[in-house]
């Protein structure tokens, strides 16, 4: 038999529409599956949270299609699940620190779903200063149906029905009355039951344990803890205790002049709930064992690319910065992604990542232009599908690329995000200018509100880029946003000829 597979559009929520301006606060900025793929959280600027649910009897279907007419099968292509609209809550308020004179953005940084209990399902999030736990629940709710006219209804209760309708009481021997509620209506309304619909609320507020920017946080495979992590922090929490948490990790020097990297990201081991993963804005990867000390930053293992070529440039420490890491479920192996590369590790090895890929090496030359303009201090996320195979990553001009390990082919394969292939890339609103972030201070670099007429002269749209994306545990499905979008992308893989039947599938 031959195989052949293709990604496609499966599904599009918020698309905008040709000329319409973005809002700010519509723009998406994290987005994450529940552990089972039957829920998907999507988090935007303006602090709100959005659940989408699986359709309820929407799986995988795998039918025999009839014989052609050369006498052999062809196989109809996989259905994927399809997701529909379930509930969205306003997660995070904007702040203002009035000890250090600091606006807290409601922009949602972090989603991560916690163990589903009692039908109940729980997320956390995370803005740059607090995390939240929230509770969403379905609930029952009735309304009051009147009931249908009924033919066969007795004359006496029509005439009875009809005797109320000139009086607004019917007064009793004990001075009591009976109000009509509806004088139109000859026959008592019931309660139906309509629909289930989802109530949150927040459990727990996890506050003030962050100086800087929260850019982590996640679930331990105990059910029990979990970390967040800063600049030059990493707490671990009790997700029963709001107000007290452990510090594991402390990069602080005691002069803020000696600061030469900071975190950018960590993450729990899958199954191994005494380990995580922590990257800096030098390219390394840590590994630290909570079991050998209470402070993990020195009994570390670390990952690093001693086998990169080419010279020292004024923007080699910038570009090497990882953006984002992923655990792979067997726990051996992380995927890494800094401005350039996209790189997949395994931690037996320490001196270099198992394969590179490159995602946008046509601008290399033009790393003066993108630090002039801020575009080098971009943060593209990375994912993983279930078996640890199969990697995604996005680009500039809303540019998708997905990559698969042991294929030999590696260019992967790009895609541009948008469902009118043929439509001209509509007009964005300005963005509010980026404040300063110690990630960009610790390298030495950073310009702010730099005008961006210099992206003329550069092969891509800098403005259209795909930063957040999630892959689905069990299925080739990868959900991504462009702008205020939220685009499902699924993999289809059909056969062309099959000889023998489904039978012999």
């Amino acid at each position: 038999m031959t195989l052949g597979s293709e990604w496609k559009f499966s599904q599009v929520f918020g698309e905008q529409t040709p000329g319409q301006d973005i809002q700010d606060c519509d723009i998406l900025s994290a987005m994450e599956f529940d552990k089972n793929g039957d829920h998907l959280a999507v988090g935007d600027q303006g602090g709100r949270v959005i659940i989408f649910e699986r359709q309820a009897g929407k799986e995988d279907l795998f039918e025999c299609s009839s014989r052609s007419d050369s006498g052999q099968f062809n196989v109809p292509q996989r259905q994927h699940p399809e997701f529909q609209y379930k509930t969205e809550f306003q997660s995070h308020e904007p702040e203002f620190d009035y000890l250090k004179s600091v606006e807290i953005e409601e922009k949602i940084n972090k989603i991560r779903w916690c163990t589903k209990l009692n039908r109940s399902l729980f997320l956390l999030t995370a803005n740059d200063r607090t995390i939240k736990l929230w509770k969403i629940k379905e609930q029952k709710v009735k309304k009051v149906k009147q009931m249908d006219i009924d033919s066969s209804v007795t004359s006496e209760n029509s005439l009875l029905a009809d005797r109320s309708y000139g009086q607004s009481e019917s007064s009793h021997a004990n001075g009591g009355s009976i109000e009509w509620t509806n004088k139109n209506s000859k026959f008592p309304s019931h309660l139906a039951d309509i629909t289930d619909v989802a109530s949150t609320r927040s459990r727990r507020v996890y506050a003030n344990a962050h100086d800087f920017n929260i850019n982590s946080i996640s679930n331990n495979s105990d059910g029990e803890t979990f970390l967040s992590g800063d600049d030059l922090r990493i707490n671990v929490w009790n997700l029963e205790v709001r107000d007290q948490c452990f510090n594991i990790i402390d990069m602080k020097p005691k002069d803020m002049e000696d600061l030469t990297e900071v975190i950018t990201s960590a993450e729990f081991h899958p199954f191994h709930c005494n380990l995580l993963a922590y990257s800096s804005s030098r390219g390394f990867i840590r590994l630290v064992d909570m079991r050998k000390s209470a402070l993990c930053d020195h009994n570390v293992r670390i990952l690093q690319d001693g086998g990169s070529h080419g010279s020292k440039t004024f923007f080699s420490e910038i570009i090497a910065s990882i953006s984002d890491m992923k655990y792979a479920m067997d726990g051996r192996h992380i995927l890494s992604r800094d401005y350039m590369t996209l790189k997949l590790w395994d931690t037996h090895m320490e001196t270099s990542p198992v394969a590179t890929y490159k995602i946008h090496e046509h601008l290399r030359p033009e790393l003066l232009k993108l630090y002039t303009n801020d575009a080098i201090f971009d943060k593209f996320d990375c994912c993983l599908n279930g078996d640890g195979l199969q990697f995604a990553t996005g680009s500039y001009s809303n540019h998708l690329r997905v990559f698969s390990c042991g294929t030999g082919n590696e260019d992967g394969i790009t895609m541009e995000v948008k469902k009118d292939p043929n439509r001209k890339p509509t007009s964005q609103a300005t963005s509010r200018p980026r404040r300063s972030s110690l990630s960009n201070l610790a390298r030495g670099f950073y310009r702010q509100g730099q005008d961006l007429s210099s992206e003329n002269e550069i092969s891509c749209n800098l403005k259209s880029k795909l930063l957040h994306l999630a892959w689905h545990p069990t299925q080739n499905l990868i959900a991504c946003s462009v702008g205020n979008s939220l685009f499902i992308i699924e993999r289809l893989a059909a056969v062309a000829e099959l000889k023998g039947g489904c039978e012999n599938y």
